[in-house]
């Protein structure tokens, strides 16, 4: 049986905050972390992207720190590492929207940033610090910030930090927040044996939750894929799929230097807006980026995989992969970009034969066939390859017991 906010045992701030934001009820991750947070037990964490796992860790985070006010101000007593700025950001604007009414303050520090802003931030008193891992590492290690009054500490995204190879940059970080009462990590999947070992170094005999979406939120998203025999003729594909899907418009390329291009190659086009996100820009310039990608009814945004998580805009109608990603998981990450707050979206992959054994990862992940589609002026004129792996034939040895023929 579904709960409500106040069977979780919220204050009535946090859920008159949740109710101003129509968040009416508590999601099925929400259900079950909150009450095991505030038990006070370690928590490992797993749900896909778009489950409300955020607000899982984040409101008995704020519960903890009303039931238990602090004596003086100071620094944060909750720590929560993001993997990425975007991230970073999207969590400390859901911890702002409890502020006025808490009166609980949160601070983040990620790169991108100069140091004097974050600088003057962090001396004033406040409760949680939201940050990615390799600039907190660098205040801690020039002296500049301490984290010997850290309660608790969570880890977001925990599979994307080992990707972005920021396990010992965590573990450090952990180390100096020694003196915290109780941790929690999250991730997408627990599909890795790297994150399942990482939580085994950073919890204390954690509670495990694992959460799948109800079937009807997995259909939410509708997944098609188009076959391209060229560069030239997945262009053409990808303009006729953004003709289909007007409105807020994700495409996902896989290196900084297709962004620029691709980019181009659609303003010549488009007589729409085309902005494009990447992972050296300053991190005011993105979020410029994504304010106006956010307040543009029809727009077309470009973007590398920094954008797949932590990316939270509501109406995006497609999300495009012009690219497929390496890896399956950030598959869903990416599309994930759609269908929220309960909307319905669209994702096409375009693919080449090349991918055939990235597509196969991904269908085997997520456990179903991506419907194959075609324009009728632009089918494709060769056979795609299976998607099958190969299996590699054994070599017949000759048994080394048998004995020789004299």
């Amino acid at each position: 049986m579904a709960l409500e906010w106040h069977q979780l045992e919220l204050d009535d701030s946090l859920i008159f905050s949740l109710k101003e934001h129509q968040l009416n009820k508590p999601a099925l991750v929400q259900q079950r972390a909150i009450p095991v947070a505030l038990d006070g037990l370690d928590l490992l964490l797993s749900a896909p992207t778009g489950t409300g796992k955020t607000l899982a860790f984040l409101l008995p985070a704020l519960q903890h720190l009303l039931d238990f006010p602090r004596q003086s101000p100071g620094p944060a007593r909750i720590l929560v590492l993001a993997p990425t700025r975007e991230l970073a950001e999207q969590i400390h604007q859901q911890a702002q929207q409890f502020s006025a009414l808490t009166q609980l303050s949160s601070v983040v520090v990620t790169g991108g940033i100069n140091y004097g802003s974050q600088l003057s931030q962090l001396e004033k008193s406040h409760d949680l610090l939201i940050a990615t891992p390799g600039r907190l590492l660098d205040l801690l290690q020039a002296e500049q910030y301490q984290l010997e009054t850290v309660e608790w500490l969570i880890i977001d995204e925990a599979d994307r930090m080992l990707d972005l190879g920021f396990t010992k940059t965590v573990e450090e970080i952990a180390h100096h927040a020694r003196h915290r009462q109780q941790s929690i990590l999250s991730s997408a999947t627990l599909e890795s044996a790297g994150v399942l070992a990482f939580s085994k170094r950073l919890l204390n005999e954690p509670e495990l939750i694992e959460v799948s979406p109800p079937k009807r939120e997995r259909g939410k998203i509708n997944q098609y894929i188009y076959q391209a025999d060229t560069a030239e003729h997945k262009q053409q594909i990808l303009l006729r799929v953004l003709a289909e899907y007007p409105g807020r418009q994700i495409v996902f390329v896989k290196t900084r230097e297709r962004v620029a291009q691709l980019a181009g190659f659609l303003e010549s086009k488009l007589d729409y807006p085309v902005r494009h996100l990447r992972g050296d820009l300053p991190q005011d310039e993105r979020q410029r980026i994504i304010q106006q990608f956010k307040q543009a009814d029809n727009s077309v945004l470009v973007a590398t995989d920094v954008a797949a998580r932590g990316l939270d805009i509501d109406a995006v109608s497609v999300v495009i992969n012009f690219d497929l990603p390496k890896q399956a998981d950030v598959y869903v990450h990416r599309i994930g970009r759609t269908a929220r707050a309960g909307a319905k979206g669209t994702a096409v992959s375009l693919i080449e034969a090349h991918d055939a054994l990235l597509l196969g990862r991904i269908e085997r992940y997520t456990g179903q066939k991506l419907e194959r589609r075609v324009f009728d002026d632009l089918r494709p004129q060769f056979k795609f390859p299976s998607t099958e792996k190969k299996r590699t034939k054994k070599k017949k040895t000759k048994s080394a017991g048998k004995t020789k023929k004299r």
